[in-house]
Formats: structure tokens, sequence, C-alpha cells
């Protein structure tokens, strides 16, 4: 017992946890900033195309090609969502390449690149910068204490990723089992207190600027007939083929790509830029941000979306990542998500509106990152309706086994071991026989 409590009063012991909660602090701030600055850049750019949406055809190219000439030459590992980036961090055991991927300079680069973007009209989402942020602020404050190594490389880049979600979507169920099933895909009991802590402490701190909200609003849906459940398996299907389907196109499109990005990288921003553009002007601007209103208007029945919106959504978020500048596809796909629930309520017209729109977004989420209870807690947490646990997670785990029919390997992982082979060669070869096995589909 006495030596419980000289330990508990030890000072290195203190000044550990300080700089602990100071990044789960600085990691709830960073995420509430984000997201006002980026709710911000999105309203300039609405305002931009009110003056006259033909400016979409200069812009998006001119903001994509300065996007990608910074994230190259002033801000090289800031590309893309940053999930891959912290997976990547988690699995290396080369300490020069984690510092290469987890630093203050990535997380400022990630906050601007991803503004930037937003500026620009592109279909990306700001959670997955906040988890490579999130990762960035824990790893880059833990290296000025005393972490045991094991806790450096995977306790501080987890509980940092997971607070990125909590705080990001003001989900904090979510940020713990994305952490567990998503970017560590192991649990381990020391680690807990540390994820546990952190989530609550940048939760609270988003909440206090942001306030209580729910992401999506309020919803209420429910099944009333049995009849109702056959809504279930049509969206977790319908949404696990075009997720997988999404997410195979994405990957594989990212490593035709890769060759030409060193020598062609201006004509491919460009040309990407273009294409969100032309999309833009296709869905009367519906395809540009996050999709979050749209999704939400879907949610409250008070918009009608075209039958076409998802699919613009799902191109317009690839050729977005296919650009090579940093930004997301968490909100993306699940606003593509909800279009698909939209357009597939009426071929049921028995179920509630509200729940097929709910089911369409958990089956293509979980399409996508093949992650179904981080998609179900998600989509629960963010429209704050537990009545309809049982369907969304039986969708979830229905689009999952459909998904892995067009997509083998889960979306992040393929681009986390893509992205170490890229950075170092010979690393990347030694890191694909000690962590990554599994060879994508196709």
């Amino acid at each position: 017992m006495p030596r419980r409590l000289l330990g508990y009063l030890s000072v290195r012991d203190w000044k550990t946890r300080l700089i602990f909660w100071s990044g789960a602090f600085a990691v709830g701030a960073i995420a509430a900033g984000f997201t006002l600055a980026s709710n911000w850049m999105m309203a300039l750019h609405d305002r931009l195309m009110g003056h006259s949406r033909w400016w979409s055809l200069l812009l998006s190219p001119l903001v994509l090609v300065v996007v990608v000439f910074l994230t190259r030459r002033v801000f090289p590992g800031t590309q893309g969502s940053g999930i891959p980036q912290a997976i990547a961090a988690l699995r290396t055991e080369d300490d020069s390449l984690r510092h290469k991927v987890l630093s203050l300079r990535i997380a400022a680069g990630k906050v601007l690149m991803t503004l930037l973007g937003f500026l620009g009209g592109a279909s990306i989402g700001r959670e997955g910068p906040t988890v490579h942020i999130g990762a960035s602020v824990m790893y880059s404050l833990g290296r000025f204490t005393r972490f045991p190594p094991h806790y450096l490389r995977h306790g501080l880049i987890t509980a940092g990723g997971a607070a990125g979600i909590a705080a990001a979507f003001n989900t904090p169920i979510a940020g713990i089992i994305f952490a567990i099933e998503e970017m560590a895909r192991f649990y381990e009991e020391k680690a807990t207190g540390m994820l546990l802590l952190a989530v609550i402490i940048a939760g609270i701190v988003a909440m206090g600027v942001l306030g209580n909200y729910t992401y999506f609003g309020e919803s209420n849906a429910s099944f009333t007939h049995l009849h109702d459940w056959i809504a279930v398996p049509v969206c977790g299907v319908a949404g696990g083929l075009l997720g997988g389907g999404f997410s195979r196109l994405l990957v594989s499109g990212m490593r035709r790509l890769g060759p030409l990005f060193g020598k062609y990288w201006w004509a491919i921003a460009a040309a990407c830029g273009l294409t969100i553009a032309l999309l833009g002007l296709l869905s009367h601007g519906a395809s540009y941000g996050t999709g979050y209103v749209q999704a939400r208007h879907v949610l409250v029945g008070d918009a009608h979306l075209s039958a076409g919106f998802p699919f613009y959504k799902m191109l317009a978020t690839l050729v977005s990542y296919y650009s090579g500048i940093p930004g997301g596809i968490f909100s993306p796909s699940l606003s593509a998500g909800a279009g698909l629930g939209a357009d597939l309520a009426p071929l049921m017209p028995y179920a509630p509106v509200g729940a097929v729109v709910l089911l369409g977004m958990v089956g293509y989420f979980t399409g996508v990152v093949q992650t179904p209870l981080t998609a179900s807690v998600i989509v629960m947490e963010m429209v704050n309706d537990h009545s309809m646990v049982f369907p969304i997670m039986l969708a979830a785990f229905i689009a999952l086994g459909t998904s892995k029919l067009v997509c083998r390997k889960p979306v992040y992982w393929a681009l986390a071991e893509d992205f170490l082979t890229q950075s170092d060669k010979p690393l990347g070869e030694k890191l694909n026989t000690v962590a990554v096995t599994e060879k994508v589909a196709g």
C-alpha cells in the first residue's frame, strides 16, 4: 500500500497524466474548432456558387491543384483520410516512419488542407482527418514524457484516434468501438482506461464548444409490423454491394494512379477538380462537401433528393480521394447511404421511410468500411434512436458479408498497406510480412 501511495504521488507520473489529459483536451478543442471552420468554409463555397454555379468549373480545379501542391511540398503525409496513416503508425516498428506521419505539423496541415478542400467543393469528410489529428496530437505530446514504449506506439495513437471520432461526431461510444474494431483490431486491458479517459475528456471539451447535439438530428423511426423487416436484408445487401464496390474502386484506382502522381500530379488534380465541378452542376450542388445537410433533410423528411443523389455523391467522393487532397469518407458515405435508403423506400411503401433511410445509411457505411459495430453505434448515436438497434445491427452484418464478396479487405487497411509500401519500399516489404498478409480481391 505505501508503495502504491508513493507511485500515486510521483512527480513523474503526474507529469505523464497531465500531458495525457492536455492531449485529450487539445483533441476535443481542435475537433470543435475544425467543425466550426469546416461549416464556415462550406458556407463560403455555397455563397460563391450563389453568384454563379458555373464558377465551380474554375474554382474546383484551381483549389485542388493548390491543395495537392501544398500537400506534396509542405505537408507530405497529410493526403487522404488519415486513418490509413494512423493504422500504419500502429503497425510499423520503424520509429522514423511513425514520427513522419504523426506530428503537430501533420495535424496543422491536415486541418488547413481539408478546409481548402471544402472551399473547392470536394466531397470529403472531416472525421477521418480528425482521427489523424487526434493520433498526431496525442503521440506528439506523449514524446515529451516517459510513456512506456508500448503505450507510446499503441495506447496514445489509438486513444487519440478514438477521441477524434468521439469529438467529431459527438458519439463517445462509437469512438471506443471504432478504436477497437478498426484502428487496433485488438483488445488490451491496460490501454482501456487510457482510451476511455481520452474519449471522455475530448468529448466533454467538444460538447462545451458545440453543445450537446445529435449530428443528424432526432429520429423516431421504428418497425411496427412484421413485413417492415423486409427492409433489413434489402438495405443490407444493396448497401453492402454498393459500399464494397466503392471501396474496391477507391483502392484499385489509387493503385493505378499512384505511379502517375510523381509526374502528372497537377493534371490529375485539375481533372479531378473539373469532374467534381461537373458532378456538382449535374446534382445542383448536392454532391459538394460532406453531404450532412442532405442526409439531415432526408432523415427529417422535409426535403426530397433526386434518385441520382447517392450515385453523384459516391462518384464525387471517389474523385475527391483520387485527387490526393486530405479528406475523409465518413460523412460522404453516410449521406450517400441516406440517399440510397431514400431511393429504396418507395420499393417498400409499407415500411417507415425514416427507418429505411437509417438502414440505408448503416448498410452502405458498413459496406465501405466493413466495421459493422462502429457503423451501427455511429448511426444510433448520431440520431439518438435506440428503438432500431436490432434492425440496424442486423442490416450492418448483412452488409458486411455482402461487401466482402466484392472487396475482401477493409478499405483503410488496404490503403494503410499501400501507404507503407509507397513511403519506404524495403520497410513496406518488411511490414507486409509482419502486419498485413491478405490481398485485396481483384
